[in-house]
């Protein structure tokens, strides 16, 4: 059991600087949207000069930050969810409502990586209007949050069902 917990403690660091990252890039951003919008007042209202590419760069950021951070939901625990009814039943219950909860997250995550990658893949030969990008670059973040939903979910299943001492991502919900 002991090399299993060095194992479940090097993948805790892993995945808590894959959520590190991810979160960075989620505040980059939303730092980028608040600038490009600015500029859009600007060029709208002050030089009269409306910079139409805006808008289409502003809806490719609103899916990155919202599947990104998403999947930092899943990584802390913190994604919606019935939680307080989960919550207030005894522990015999409780236990194993965490666990398949966990493993559908998982499944979810792993249903969506794999049904965007088809998406991605159609979309590849498009651009996106005004931005020149391959449209496929809005379903990239649906690719990416998939894979991360099914690792962090599957991975504090597995914890769960091992009731390893390090709690792999687990908050230790069902104790």
């Amino acid at each position: 059991m002991l090399v299993l917990e060095k194992i479940a403690a090097r993948l805790q660091v892993l995945f808590e600087w894959i959520n590190r990252v991810n979160l960075f890039v989620c505040c980059c951003a939303l730092v980028v949207l608040i600038v490009t919008f600015g500029w859009l007042v600007l060029g709208r209202y002050v030089l009269n000069a409306t910079p139409t590419w805006v808008e289409q760069l502003a809806l490719v950021l609103i899916v990155y930050i919202t599947f990104l951070a998403s999947a930092s939901g899943v990584f802390e625990d913190r994604h919606l969810g019935m939680a307080f009814l989960r919550d207030a039943m005894p522990s015999v219950i409780r236990r194993p409502l965490v666990f398949v909860t966990r493993v559908a997250i998982a499944v979810f995550g792993y249903v969506m990586m794999t049904g965007s990658i088809e998406l991605f893949e159609f979309g590849w030969s498009t651009k996106l209007p005004m931005l020149n990008v391959p449209e496929s670059i809005r379903t990239l973040p649906v690719i990416i949050c998939g894979g991360l939903m099914f690792v962090f979910a599957a991975s504090q299943a597995l914890a769960e069902l091992l009731n390893t001492s390090v709690k792999l991502i687990s908050k230790n919900v069902g104790e």
